[in-house]
């Protein structure tokens, strides 16, 4: 690609357009929002929207929208065209400070866990001025926050900013009482890494299972699978070259940084990560990502799956949530610098990390739960469903010293020298890294590894940001109450630590020790998504969203309903699913091919009466009794589906979901796959891993 640095941002009304098209009063009120997070001067809407028009109709923009994002982890849209007609016979392109500032959509038909009564369907769009608008296809897209008419907050972006807010005020408390009077904001930034997964369009479209839930029900493993590690960092496919190569142009043109691409463990797997932003931009750019991802993919006849375990016996996909925090002059504040036994800022900050994560591990463990998430945590793919937090051997040193009550010395980098005279000594890292671990410090930033990789990366921001926001809080409480600031800050430090090394761990977070170490620790291992939820409920939680009115109570408690139903009905599609395709397609398909062999013994057994049909009719026997517990595992489902879905407590529904409903899925899969290793592919009703993992 020719000019890259024009072509990015080329589709975002972004600052070089608004400095070129604004006056300068507006541009500097729109910049003060932005930049300092002051509150928007709504007089120059009327401009700015203008502006907006202009450079949209100019790029062949014909509607505008409020680009929002519901409680359905997908964006919404509503379009409007730019036509307006002021009097009979005259048409101009208009967009005015009003529609910018405010939309209307529909409050009533988007999950509200019963904030909203269908027959109260008011609800509002309000711009996010923070967000660049953006083009796509031929309309400008508005980032927006959704709320209810009464107010609640009805999307993943609102918690989002008021956590940033909050984080900021907190961090900037405490930076003021350690003497700091320059730094007026502290930004959440956050460079995320997404998975997933590529198959072959007109494979994938033989797949009801795929179109319907996002996963195989049904598959047995092929005979090459993830086991030589040859796709991890292998040369990248020409197809799918072609494809990642068209993705990285849209996202770029979009403002989006996308930096890196390489294959993932598992065949067909692959990631990409961007660059480090605010936690805003950072998480509506991932929403663009998933979105561009999937949109080109069809152009090239391919498509993408982003459910976190669509194939059984290999790697699913996860989305690793890099955060960390840095003053408004470009101040890392987790940065431990050569010495971090001398930087008391630096371990101030970092062990209120620690804190925060110790105390508020159900509400962490609840911001990377998903349906899809369920099958990969505590597998040997991704970081246990237990909570913990690798910080490395320097900074594991620095913890036993302040225990110890003798913080004297950090271990420093050391020389790497592979004894090649050729190659360069390099410099180490002054740690390892560690991919078991959920929570691990890389560095000069904290690697959430949990998170789900079809889901918005806001959930589990607004939690981070809003625990760590409360034990900042506390911190700032101390320091700004003590005499002593400096023997504050020490005793502080120290209190942290003693509290919660519980909750540092350096091993191997894959291995069963751990699970009985960790219960040693008194650390939750929350397995599940469905006892995920309760953490939405516990006073704990609500009291922190409460305190910083980030979220009130009852918009809590509607997200525990919400996401119990979300379960509930994710897993009553799959179930459905699998039923329709084991009664429709797999049972009638084996049914024929036992009929063909028994079919096939008798015109042997007629032609040659002494031939050996020994195996014909052993393979016969063998369909027929699986085909029979087939037909036995479908009936069970069926009653046990049935059964969930007449619940009506929501938690009790879900938890028949999960601990009836599915292992009835598990059972009915078994029998299944064990019909597809022995049933000749040309019987099999459906393509196989080996057509969907090998043919891209």
């Amino acid at each position: 690609m020719k000019n890259l640095d024009k072509v990015f941002g080329s589709n975002v009304f972004g600052e070089s357009v608004m400095k070129e098209r604004l006056t300068k009063p507006a541009f500097k009120a729109l910049k003060n929002t932005i930049e300092k997070g002051l509150p928007l001067d709504t007089s120059v809407a009327d401009e700015v929207a203008n502006a907006m028009k202009d450079w949209a109709v100019e790029k062949g923009a014909t509607h505008y929208t409020h680009w929002f994002q519901p409680l359905t982890d997908i964006t919404a849209e509503k379009h409007d065209s730019f036509i307006s007609i002021p009097s009979e016979g005259k048409t101009i392109l208009k967009l005015s400070g009003k529609e910018l500032i405010k939309g209307e959509p529909d409050a009533s038909s988007f999950p509200s866990g019963g904030l909203r009564a269908t027959c109260s369907a008011r609800g509002y769009t309000i711009w996010d001025a923070t967000s660049p608008a953006f083009l796509k296809n031929n309309t400008l897209c508005i980032p927006t926050v959704f709320c209810s008419y009464t107010g609640e907050i009805l999307d993943k972006k609102g918690p989002l900013l008021r956590s940033t807010q909050v984080l900021s005020e907190q961090a900037v408390r405490v930076l003021k009482a350690l003497g700091n009077t320059t730094t007026k904001r502290v930004i959440s930034t956050v460079g995320p890494e997404q998975e997933y997964f590529i198959v072959d369009k007109k494979t994938y479209e033989k797949r009801e299972d795929l179109i319907f839930t996002g996963r195989t029900l049904f598959g047995a493993m092929p005979p090459k699978g993830q086991e030589l590690d040859d796709h991890y960092f292998g040369v990248i496919k020409d197809r799918v070259a072609a494809f990642m190569s068209d993705v990285d142009e849209e996202l770029w043109k979009l403002g989006i940084s996308a930096k890196t691409k390489h294959n993932e463990v598992a065949p067909a797997q692959h990631e990409l990560a961007t660059i480090f932003s605010d936690s805003n931009s950072a998480a509506d750019g991932n929403q663009i990502v998933m979105e561009v991802l999937k949109k080109v993919a069809l152009k090239h006849d391919l498509v993408c799956l982003l459910h976190e375990k669509p194939f059984a016996g290999i790697n699913g996909s996860g989305k690793h949530n890099n955060w960390s925090m840095s003053t408004d002059d470009g101040v890392n504040l987790l940065d431990p610098t050569d010495t971090p036994h001398n930087n008391k800022q630096f371990l101030l900050f970092f062990t209120s990390v620690i804190k925060a994560v110790n105390k508020y591990a159900d509400f962490l463990r609840y911001s990377a739960s998903n349906a899809g998430n369920d099958h990969r945590l505590g597998a040997n793919e991704a970081p246990p469903a237990i909570i913990s937090i690798f910080v490395g051997e320097q900074l594991e040193d620095i913890l036993e010293q302040i225990e110890k009550g003798a913080l004297t010395s950090s271990k420093g980098e050391s020389k790497l020298d592979l004894g090649i005279k050729t190659l360069p000594v390099v410099t180490k890292d002054a740690t390892d890294r560690n991919r078991t671990s959920p929570f691990a410090f890389t560095g000069n930033k904290f690697e959430f590894r949990m998170a789900p990789s079809s889901t918005p990366i806001s959930s589990a921001n607004t939690v981070i940001n809003a625990v760590v926001s409360e034990i900042l809080s506390e911190v700032a409480d101390r320091l700004e109450a003590a005499s002593d600031v400096d023997a504050e800050v020490s005793k502080i430090i120290t209190e942290f630590v003693k509290e919660n090394r519980n909750v540092v761990f350096n091993g191997n977070g894959y291995s069963d020790e751990w699970v009985e170490e960790a219960e040693k620790r008194g650390l939750p291992n929350i397995k599940t998504t469905v006892e995920a939820t309760k953490a939405l409920i516990n006073e704990k939680n609500i009291a922190v969203m409460e305190k910083f009115h980030i979220l009130s109570k009852a918009e809590m408690e509607s997200r525990y309903e919400i996401a119990l139903e979300k379960y509930s009905k994710a897993i009553n599609i799959e179930a459905l699913t699998m039923l329709d395709m084991a009664s429709k397609k797999i049972l009638p398909a084996v049914i024929k091919y036992a009929t063909d062999i028994a079919a096939s013994i008798n015109t042997i057994k007629a032609a040659v009466p002494s031939a050996d049909v020994s195996a014909q009719t052993e393979l016969v026997t063998e369909v027929s009794s699986l085909t029979a517990e087939l037909n036995k595992a479908i009936a069970v489902l069926k009653t046990s589906n049935a059964a969930a879905a007449d619940k009506t407590d929501a938690y009790d529904q879900a938890y028949a979901y999960k601990f009836d409903v599915f292992e009835k899925m598990s059972a009915l899969r078994e029998v299944a796959d064990k019909l597809e290793v022995i049933v000749g592919k040309e019987a099999w009703p459906f393509p196989t891993y080996s057509d969907l993992l090998f043919n891209v």
